[in-house]
């Protein structure tokens, strides 16, 4: 027997509907776990169900997909999986929303000045408080 040949469990994965018979490649938290290219498609993403206008609406994961990366490392990602039978249409945004967040991205957390660019999320602060802030320091180059 092949050593890297992978153990596959038959499972059964009940999306809101019905039940789907499907290979896995066992468990994990009590949910089945499938590889790349090997879940249902009845079974999506967050993000691929964001590609299609749906969202999760409050389901919990019913399956977990499991894959490592190529390159640069091969490090282990783990996303939760849904069902489609009872995902929600995605809410349109709030009129005003855009802009309201955007405001907020402009503006300085010491003066509260909305400023013509996004200040830096590291500092939230505009170019002028962050120099008065930093001009009494003097850097010794050693």
């Amino acid at each position: 027997m092949n050593p890297r040949r992978r153990r596959q469990v038959v499972t059964t994965v009940f999306d809101g509907r019905t039940h789907h018979v499907a290979l896995c490649r066992g468990e994990r938290d009590g949910l089945p776990v499938f590889g790349w290219g090997e879940a249902p498609s009845t079974l999506l993403t967050r993000s691929q169900l964001r590609e299609v206008g749906l969202r999760p609406n409050g389901q919990d994961p019913l399956a977990l997909l499991v894959f490592r990366h190529v390159k640069p490392y091969a490090r282990e990602t783990v996303a939760e999986l849904f069902s489609v039978e009872r995902a929600a249409a995605k809410r349109p945004p709030v009129p005003g929303q855009l802009d309201r967040a955007m405001e907020a991205r402009r503006t300085c957390v010491d003066c509260s000045e909305v400023q013509d660019y996004c200040v830096p999320t590291s500092t939230r602060q505009c170019w002028a408080c962050f120099e008065g802030e930093h001009a009494g320091r003097v850097e010794v180059a050693a």
